[in-house]
This record gives structure tokens, C-alpha cells and sequence, in this order.
């Protein structure tokens, strides 16, 4: 065989890395909005097969086995209720989403790194009501100054999100592909009938 023997039976082997499979807790809400909570189509098959979740949609393509073919799971749901976090933990990640992705002193969009407010040679401490979303070229304007002294403005002040505020800020950035199957699950863009 000239090619590589774990792909020569398989047709088209980089369309089984697709499909991922919306996962949905027990009250038919996705896990998280952003990110889209996703699971690769065979992490889908196992837990179905372990009995863990239902399958709710499906795509058209099939996997085989010796002994079984299974369509593959578009949308599946935990059969146990998984609590959602209320304290929301303080990362660069969690942080950014708070502030939308924009840098808080001139709103871009590009190049963001972190900003203390009150600077931390001047006994600035990292907490969420300190720390903001920044562009490079603002935090470096900025520097060690305080927003007096750099002439500078926030545009909104930091405060320590709930999590249900960050869940519903991550529905603002939809992921760059939206299977037709989890759109009656995700909310986004859905005409609401009066």
C-alpha cells in the first residue's frame, strides 16, 4: 500500500474530524454559550453508548463498526443536571468576555492584552474590580500612570461579573459555523413569534 494504512479503508478521513455534537445539560440549555459547548462526534457516540445522554438530532453521515452502524450525533443531552458555576472564576479568558473583547479605553478590538487600573507600583492588586481588557497601544500609553495622569478614560468600570451575566455575553460572539440542528437550542437570531 503506498498510502497510510490506518486511512487507505477510509473514503474522505478528514470529514470524521468533523461533527461535533452540541452539548446540551438536562434542562435542554447548552453547558456554555462561549464557548459553544461542543464535543467531537466520537466523545457523542461514547457517552450515548455508556448511556449518559439521548441523542436528540442527527447528521446524515454514518459510522461503521464490525457489529454496528450508528448515525453520527448532532445534539445530545446529559441525562444528570450539571449545576452551572455562580462564582466565576478570574482569568484572562473570563475577563475578556466580560469586556466584550474590546479594549476598555478605546473600544479596538485587536491586539488585547490586560490593564491594571491603578497600577500596581502604586498598590494597584489584580481583582476583578481592578483589572481591565486593554489594546497594546493603550496599556502601553498608560504604563504605570493613573488615568489622571495619562489623560486616559474607562469606558465602562470594572466589577466582578455573575456568571449568568458572562453566559449571556457569550451569546453576543456565535462560533463561525452553526449546524442547522442546534439553532432551536441556541437562541441566536431567533424570531420570537407575538
Amino acid at each position: 500500500m503506498d498510502g497510510d494504512f490506518r486511512t487507505e479503508f477510509v473514503r474522505e478521513p478528514g470529514v470524521l474530524k468533523h461533527h461535533p455534537a452540541l452539548v446540551l445539560n438536562a434542562d435542554y440549555r447548552p453547558l456554555s454559550y462561549y464557548p459553544l459547548s461542543l464535543w467531537p462526534w466520537q466523545e457523542a457516540i461514547k457517552a450515548a453508548w455508556l448511556d449518559r445522554v439521548d441523542i436528540v438530532a442527527e447528521y446524515d453521515e454514518l459510522v461503521r463498526s464490525p457489529s454496528v452502524v450508528i448515525r453520527i450525533p448532532s445534539v445530545v443531552v446529559l441525562k444528570d443536571y450539571v449545576k452551572p458555576q455562580k462564582r466565576v472564576a478570574f482569568t484572562r479568558f473570563n475577563l475578556f468576555l466580560r469586556d466584550e473583547f474590546r479594549c476598555q479605553y478605546c473600544g479596538g478590538k485587536g491586539d488585547l492584552t490586560f490593564d491594571h487600573v491603578v497600577p500596581r507600583a502604586a498598590g494597584g492588586v489584580t481583582s476583578w474590580e481592578n483589572v481591565v481588557a486593554a489594546c497594546a497601544p493603550c496599556n502601553l500609553r498608560k504604563g504605570s500612570k493613573s488615568l489622571r495622569q495619562a489623560g486616559m478614560a474607562l469606558r465602562r468600570p470594572p466589577r466582578r461579573p455573575q456568571a449568568e451575566e458572562l453566559r449571556n455575553v457569550g451569546r453576543k460572539f456565535p462560533p463561525n459555523h452553526l449546524h442547522d440542528s442546534w439553532i432551536d437550542y441556541l437562541y441566536w437570531d431567533a424570531v420570537l413569534d407575538a
